[in-house]
């Protein structure tokens, strides 16, 4: 394979990952702990 290819592939899987990781973070388990800044500071 070209250089060029493994690292638009290698990239690309970079991306995926980041945005896989962001989603489970944002609608998985983990995001019980997250906290709601609005909600903190009602009045």
């Amino acid at each position: 394979m070209e250089t060029a290819t493994i690292i638009g592939v290698t990239i690309g899987i970079f991306l995926v990952a980041i945005t896989a990781f962001a989603i489970y973070t944002s609608f998985g388990p983990p995001s019980a702990e997250l906290g709601d800044p609005f909600e903190d500071h009602e009045d």
